[in-house]
């Protein structure tokens, strides 16, 4: 019972919060391998008394999902509801869930049964963003919403919100340079991009395709290509275009800002001595 009590503690620690109800956290950290186990040992009465983390991660994923949204929409006035909406969804995805899992030592506190134990599901991070959620889910039906964004601003947000922003702006993040070079050009009121496959190369098995984008102006010709891009499949062609879109409008946007070294000299310069 110490050494439970000491690992109890010792998470607690790493989520810097308190359990009231620490029954709580432990239905968040069991796995569903474990309630069934137990079901088989001791009957279903007993079972589900003790219960699983299921319920609890489907509350964590709303919550976690509000206080992210909050805090990114108090945090970042100058963020459109485009960055808004992409910057929430990297912070709340399964992956991004599982490093903070990894950052406070979940899965060591994780509770599974012997077979899936053995497997390694412990480590995996399908299991360790879901409990997560779970875990989440349960710091907030014992202290509310405070503890938990007191947790998602030290553990969640901060410079890493700020980096997945400036990666999204500059097409980045998960490759989604469509996205981003849209967003570009609406914001610029340039007009939207068109992807035109202008070949198709390669046998079945190693196609590669050739895609230009343009910008489709208001009266509805397009305009000069933009850029063109390749790749093995029609989307990773169009996103290379929209790369190199993004690239080339970036620097045309650099050119533009750098001041003009070939002025006039001043008239001062020239007068006579």
């Amino acid at each position: 019972m110490a050494q439970v009590e000491a690992d109890r503690k010792e998470l607690e620690a790493a989520l810097g919060y308190a359990f009231a109800r620490p029954e709580l956290l432990e239905r968040a950290l069991t796995h569903r391998s474990l309630a069934r186990q137990r079901t088989q040992q001791a009957g279903t009465e007993e079972a589900q008394a003790l219960g699983d983390n299921e319920r609890l991660e489907f509350l964590g994923d709303a919550v976690l999902n509000l206080v992210v949204a909050e805090g990114l929409f108090t945090a970042h006035p100058e963020w459109q509801e485009g960055e808004l909406t992409r910057v929430r969804a990297q912070l709340v995805s399964r992956q991004y869930m599982a490093d903070v899992a990894k950052g406070i030592e979940l899965w060591r506190h994780l509770r599974l049964s012997r077979g899936e134990e053995r497997s390694g599901l412990r480590l995996k991070s399908t299991v360790l963003s879901n409990t997560m959620e779970a875990v989440v889910g349960a710091v907030f039906l014992d202290g509310g919403l405070d503890p938990v964004r007191a947790f998602v601003e030290q553990r969640v947000m901060g410079e890493a919100a700020a980096q997945l922003a400036r990666e999204l702006r500059s097409g980045a993040a998960l490759g989604n340079y469509k996205s981003a070079l849209q967003e570009r050009l609406q914001a610029a009121h340039a007009g939207a991009p068109v992807y035109r496959v202008k070949s198709e190369t390669g046998p079945d098995h190693r196609k590669r395709f050739l895609v230009e984008v343009r910008i489709q102006t208001r009266a509805g010709e397009p305009a000069e290509p933009l850029a063109r891009g390749q790749g093995s499949t029609k989307k990773h062609a169009e996103q290379d275009a929209a790369r190199r879109a993004l690239e080339q409008l970036a620097a045309e946007a650099g050119a533009a800002a750098e001041p003009d070294t070939r002025a006039e000299p001043r008239a001062e310069e020239h007068a006579p001595q």
